[in-house]
């Protein structure tokens, strides 16, 4: 599986810490999420560029969308507790993710 260029790399941090802010994460969450060894962001990219060379980018954008369940799970459990509604732009950056995904599977398809 080919690796990741310099330019595709940095789109993948700009990427990651537009998704960050937009959901008002952290790198310690996304940290977390990927049981990563540090919330360095070239550790956190190392870490999704290893998923993209064993699997793709089927396999990173599905990584991603995991991370990105955990988060609206967790968003919704501690919803529950407060008796809130939970958050539209979690449900909307969820959703993007996932059109993200089909579109990489559709592609993928001989």
């Amino acid at each position: 599986m080919p690796a990741l260029s310099p330019d595709q790399l940095d789109d993948l941090q700009a990427f990651l810490k537009d998704w960050l802010r937009h959901t008002g994460r952290t790198q310690a969450d996304l940290r977390r999420a990927l049981r990563a060894a540090s919330i360095r962001m070239p550790v956190l990219v190392d870490d999704l560029h290893r998923t993209y060379a064993q699997e793709g980018l089927t396999g990173l954008a599905q990584r991603l969308c995991g991370v990105e369940a955990l988060w609206q799970g967790e968003d919704q459990a501690a919803d529950r507790g407060e008796g809130s509604l939970p958050s539209p732009s979690i449900d909307a950056s969820l959703g993007q993710l996932d059109l993200l995904l089909e579109e990489i599977r559709q592609q993928e398809l001989p």
